[in-house]
């Protein structure tokens, strides 16, 4: 998505690293506000959050999914779980100015069209559409409307739902260029046997878009290898402590792990480079000690003639460069060469 010299005068693609907060702050701005800091700290590209009103995207009746009830137990629903993790108006716009003190784009994926209109009142630069709702026909007309750069999130969804997503949002108004989807699997951890990340390849050649992953797995495998198949985009889910109560906590990275993977992603995205076969400066510092040059054999005199038996090639590479062999044989000498000596016609 974005440019930047790599210091061999050539430009390389910038992966963009969006660390997902998600709910992770547990309802609490000022840890909110220090998850921010280890996003920026990181070194990652954006921090995102989630923007709904409970009460408009679950019913009373709810169930929870799976890995909730597991990390967070039976007794509460889903409805009330969300409710406690809900940020209003004021909280996100302290959220936004905090992201451009720490100078560290702000992202938050809204739920429903009223949080999407308070997160463009705040200034959202780029949209997330989280997996659950591409199937949201006004949200995403909504969305699709603002004509702004959108992320979308393709897990649970297979090939006709994405293509019917992406219509709706052209459709509305959105150019095809401005949209990136996200290969995802939304399972909480992901298992590494069920990614497929070629399904990312799939999407980027049918839909003619830019592609990333949204990496809910454990550990940092996954997303530097989605960045080496062709990833411009990756969103990996952080917290403050993994020992936190809360859904989504044991699935995340920790401070530590996150800056990790910045790391890796950015030296991966270094060594995938532009394509170009060329020597780098440190292969031409070393080509005259690694290569090799035609020498004598042994002693050759004045007018002999250069043969398979009196000349070899040995290092370093800064004589007649054995692809002239060929041409040496021969050639009778022009003057006198001791062995070891490079030839010279």
């Amino acid at each position: 998505m974005k440019k930047y010299d790599d210091g061999r005068g050539c430009g390389v693609k910038k992966v963009f690293i969006i660390a997902e907060a998600g709910i992770n702050h547990n309802g609490d701005l000022a840890l909110a506000k220090r998850m921010i800091d280890i996003a920026a700290e990181s070194g990652a590209d954006a921090v995102k959050f989630q923007a709904f009103i409970a009460s408009r995207i679950v019913t009373s009746s709810a169930s929870k999914a799976p890995y909730q009830t597991k990390t967070v137990g039976k007794a509460i629903s889903q409805l009330d779980m969300l409710k406690k993790y809900e940020f209003g108006r004021s909280e996100f716009a302290a959220l936004k100015k905090y992201c451009d003190r720490k100078k560290i784009m702000f992202l938050a994926a809204p739920f429903d069209t009223d949080s999407l209109a308070m997160l463009i009142s705040q200034g959202l630069e780029v949209i997330k559409i989280p997996s659950g709702e591409i199937t949201d026909l006004p949200l995403l007309r909504a969305v699709g409307k603002l004509g702004k750069k959108i992320i979308m999130s393709t897990g649970m969804a297979d090939m006709g739902e994405i293509k019917a997503a992406m219509d709706v949002l052209t459709f509305a108004g959105t150019a095809r260029k401005d949209i990136t989807l996200l290969h995802c699997r939304t399972e909480y951890p992901a298992p590494f046997n069920e990614l497929d990340l070629k399904a990312m390849l799939t999407m980027r050649d049918v839909f003619g878009v830019k592609v990333g992953f949204s990496d809910h797995t454990l550990g940092l495998e996954a997303s530097v290898a989605a960045v080496a198949l062709g990833a411009e985009v990756i969103e990996k889910h952080f917290t403050f402590d993994k020992k936190m109560k809360g859904p989504d906590h044991k699935a995340s990275l920790d401070q530590k792990e996150l800056g990790a993977l910045v790391r890796s992603i950015r030296n991966i995205e270094k060594a995938i480079g532009d394509g170009v076969k060329r020597s780098t400066r440190g292969e031409l510092l070393n080509k005259s000690h690694a290569r090799k040059s035609i020498v004598a054999a042994k002693d050759i005199k004045k007018n002999e003639i250069f043969a398979n038996s009196n000349i070899t090639v040995k290092r370093p590479g800064t004589g007649l460069s054995p692809v002239a062999w060929d041409t040496v044989i021969g050639k009778s000498a022009k003057r006198d060469f001791m062995k070891d000596e490079q030839i010279e016609l």
